[in-house]
C-alpha cells in the first residue's frame, strides 16, 4: 500500500517542535501564528542541564522544556494528546492508521537515525510529521523543518529513531488532535503561557524537572532546570577545562546554542519574538522593559557562541573558560531580572 497526504503546508522553521506545531495548527485549526509566538505560547523556554553516562560529552544542555507541544495545546484550549508506545510494531500500526485516515501525525525520535538528515550526534527529542508511507519500497514520507517538500526515510531508520536502541529514547511518542477549535482567545492563551513560563523558570513549577528525570531514565546523576539549570551550567563550565575532552564540551555548547535547531540564541530569539507579540496582546502584563530584557538575553546567548567556538579550537586556554563563565553568569543575571520582572505582573 502507498499513501501520501498532499494538502499539508510545511513551512521551514528554526526549531523542529515549534515549526511542526505551527504547521499542524494551520492544518487542523486554520490558525496562522509566527513560529516564535507558537514557541512562547507553548511555554517552551527553559534551561535544562543534566549529566548522562555513555555519551561524549557526558551531559546535555537544552534551551526548551520537555512538554512545549502539549503545553501549547493547553494554553490555546485545544485537545491535543501525546502518547508513548513501547511496542514498536504497535507504535507503527497506530500512526499508520492515522495517515491512512488522512491525518498528518506528529512524531518524536532520535534525529541521528533519520537517514535523510545525516545528523552526526544523538538527539532523542526531534519532532517531525508523518505524511505517508510506501509498503513496497519500505519508505515513509515526513515533513521536517528544513524543507518544504516531504522527505523520504526508510522504515527501518524511522523505527530506530522512534525508539532508540541506545542512550535516551522517546518511546515512540506521537501526537493527535482530538479537537480543532481553540477554546481560549489569543490574549487568554498569552497570559496562561506567561504564567507557566515564569513559574518554571523561577522553580515554582517542578513539572519540567520531573519530566527530565523521567526522560533521562536514571542515566544521569544530576538534573537542573529553569534558572537553576542555567546556574548549574555556569558552575560546571570552568571544571571542563581540566578534562581531556574539553574541546568536545565546548563544541557541544556552541552547537546547543545556535546549531541544533534552536531558532538562534538558545531559543531566546524565539522567546524575544514572543515577548514582542505579547506586549501587543497583553500590555497589562508585558511592557517595554520586559521586551528589552528578553532581547538582551537573546543577544547575550548569541554572543556566547564565538567564545565557545574559540574554546573548542583552543581548549587549553584557561582564561577563555573563565571568560565563558562570566558571560553565562551575566546571562543568568539578565534572565533573573527578566523573570522577576514578569513575576510582578503575571503571578
Amino acid at each position: 500500500m502507498r499513501t501520501l497526504i498532499k494538502n499539508y503546508r510545511n513551512l521551514t522553521a528554526g526549531h523542529c517542535g515549534s515549526g511542526a506545531m505551527r504547521n499542524l495548527l494551520y492544518h487542523y485549526c486554520n490558525l496562522e501564528l509566527d513560529e516564535g509566538v507558537v514557541f512562547g505560547l507553548g511555554a517552551g523556554l527553559d534551561t535544562v542541564f543534566f549529566t548522562a553516562k555513555g555519551i561524549d560529552p557526558p551531559f546535555m544542555l537544552f534551551g526548551r522544556g520537555a512538554s512545549m507541544e502539549a503545553d501549547l495545546a493547553n494554553t490555546l484550549g485545544i485537545d491535543y494528546r501525546e502518547t508513548a508506545q513501547p511496542d514498536n510494531d504497535l507504535a507503527w500500526q497506530e500512526v499508520r492508521e492515522e495517515v491512512i485516515a488522512g491525518r498528518p501525525t506528529m512524531l518524536s525520535g532520535d534525529i541521528f537515525y533519520l537517514d535523510y538528515r545525516d545528523f552526526k550526534i544523538h538527539f532523542p527529542g526531534h519532532r517531525f510529521v508523518l505524511l505517508g508511507f510506501d509498503d513496497e519500497r519500505e519508505q515513509v514520507y515526513v515533513a521536517d523543518r528544513t524543507d518544504v517538500e516531504p522527505q523520504t526515510c526508510s522504515m527501518g531508520a524511522l523505527r530506530l529513531s522512534r525508539n532508540s536502541p541506545e542512550g535516551l529514547s522517546s518511546w515512540n511518542t506521537w501526537g493527535k488532535f482530538h479537537s480543532t477549535v481553540p477554546r481560549h482567545s489569543l490574549p487568554e492563551a498569552c497570559g496562561l503561557a506567561l504564567h507557566m513560563t515564569v513559574q518554571r523558570m523561577l522553580g515554582l513549577d517542578k513539572s519540567q524537572h520531573h519530566a527530565m528525570e523521567e526522560f533521562q531514565g536514571g542515566l544521569g546523576n544530576e538534573v537542573a532546570v529553569g534558572l537553576a539549570g542555567l546556574r548549574t551550567f555556569a558552575d560546571q563550565l570552568p571544571l571542563w577545562s581540566e578534562r581531556d575532552n574539553a574541546a568536545s564540551h565546548a563544541q557541544y555548547v556552541e552547537n546547543a546554542i545556535i546549531k541544533f535547531g534552536t531558532g538562534g540564541g538558545f531559543f531566546r530569539d524565539h522567546f524575544a519574538a514572543f515577548i514582542r507579540w505579547a506586549k501587543v496582546q497583553r500590555p497589562d502584563l508585558v511592557n517595554s522593559d520586559t521586551v528589552g530584557l528578553a532581547e538582551q538575553a537573546a543577544a547575550a546567548w548569541n554572543d556566547l557562541t564565538p567564545t565557545m567556538r574559540d574554546l573548542a579550537l583552543n581548549p587549553e586556554t584557561e582564561g577563555h573558560w573563565a571568560e565563558a563563565r562570566e558571560q553565562v553568569l551575566d546571562i543568568y543575571e539578565t534572565e533573573y531580572s527578566l523573570f522577576s520582572h514578569l513575576a510582578d505582573t503575571v503571578l
